[in-house]
């Protein structure tokens, strides 16, 4: 399970109808393309209608590309909608390939995630800024990073990195100083940490987490305390 909270248990009848998992095919660098270090599948989770089983959410995964250079990333990139052009709620996956968006992958388990909670109007900028730090090499972090995903809601965006090694101290630290960094938050901005482990003792993915701030009201996230978007570039 992953990302849509205080899910509903399936029925028999949504069971047989869910939709069948979807596989997307890699495509190799043409000539004079720049590759990335790791191929990157875009993916995204809506709830189905009615009631389903949480556990199953991995099956209703619908990958949409896989990406591995440059070229490959900014022609899939331009044909996708913004999270902000959302109107449903909806779970935006960007993992490297072989990597589920789920808290059970073998990747995953033993991991947690960065989270940030974000006014909305502001998602499609971070999330942005974010995939590209990823594709970029810029958390120096070695194969530490999983993935991102962008959480869209109704009263907010929740954006989110994922990693490998949640025990790990220095590796978990320099994540954050680097997603301060190359997503240019102010210093009152709230970053919260969860252990997957955590998520599936209660089956949450942003509830119970830790804070971590830079000065500021420690009970004052991100979103709360920014009143307009930024400017269109």
């Amino acid at each position: 399970m992953s990302s849509l909270d205080e899910q509903e248990t399936g029925s028999d009848e949504t069971k047989q109808a869910k939709v069948q998992p979807m596989f997307v095919t890699e495509t190799s660098c043409c000539p004079g393309e720049h590759p990335l270090q790791f191929t990157y599948v875009y993916s995204y989770f809506v709830k189905p209608q009615g009631k389903f089983d949480p556990e199953e959410y991995a099956q209703y995964v619908q990958p949409i590309a896989a990406v591995n250079s440059v070229e490959q990333f900014w022609n899939v990139y331009r044909h996708l909608k913004m999270p902000c052009e959302f109107q449903e709620k909806i779970d935006i996956h960007f993992f490297k390939k072989g990597i589920k968006p789920v808290w059970e992958d073998e990747s995953n388990v033993k991991g947690g995630k960065w989270i940030l909670r974000l006014k909305k109007g502001f998602a499609s900028r971070i999330w942005e800024n974010l995939i590209l730090a990823m594709i970029g090499e810029q958390f120096l972090v070695g194969e530490e990073i999983c993935g991102a995903v962008c959480s869209v809601r109704n009263q907010e965006d929740i954006v989110s990195l994922w990693n490998k090694t949640a025990d790990s101290i220095p590796v978990t630290n320099r994540i954050r100083d680097t997603l301060r960094r190359v997503l240019q938050l102010p210093p009152i901005a709230v970053l919260e940490y969860k252990k997957h482990d955590d998520c599936l003792r209660d089956q949450s993915s942003y509830r119970h987490t830790n804070l971590d701030v830079i000065g500021g009201n420690r009970r004052a996230p991100f979103h709360s305390q920014v009143s307009q978007p930024p400017p269109s570039p």
